[in-house]
C-alpha cells in the first residue's frame, strides 16, 4: 500500500542485493553426499573461474568466498601459475 510520494522499502542495508555465499564453505542438508569442491593447484578448470580475462585474481568482494577460502585460492592460483598450468597474464 505504497502512496506515490513513498520510497519503496528495502529488506537489508545492501539496498535490496542478496548477500553472496562462499561456494567451498556451503553444505546442501538435502543431499548428505555432497562434498564442495576442494582447492588444489591442479584443478586448473575449478581456479580459472577466479582468475579474471586479464589474468588477475578476482577479488573477495567479487567471487564471494570467505577469507580463509579466498587464501587458499590465492596460494592455488599462483602454484598453477609457477607449474605453468594457468598463465600469469593474457595476451
Amino acid at each position: 500500500m505504497n502512496n506515490n510520494n513513498e520510497r519503496p522499502r528495502r529488506n537489508n542495508r545492501q539496498g535490496g542485493r542478496r548477500r553472496k555465499v562462499c561456494s567451498f564453505c556451503v553444505t546442501d542438508h538435502k543431499n548428505p553426499e555432497f562434498k564442495p569442491a576442494v582447492i588444489d593447484y591442479k584443478n586448473s578448470d575449478l581456479l580459472r573461474k577466479y582468475v579474471s580475462d586479464r589474468g588477475k585474481i578476482s577479488p573477495r568482494r567479487i567471487t564471494g568466498t570467505c577469507a580463509k577460502h579466498q587464501r587458499e585460492l590465492t596460494i592455488s592460483i599462483k602454484r598453477a601459475r609457477h607449474m605453468a598450468l594457468l598463465p600469469f597474464s593474457r595476451d
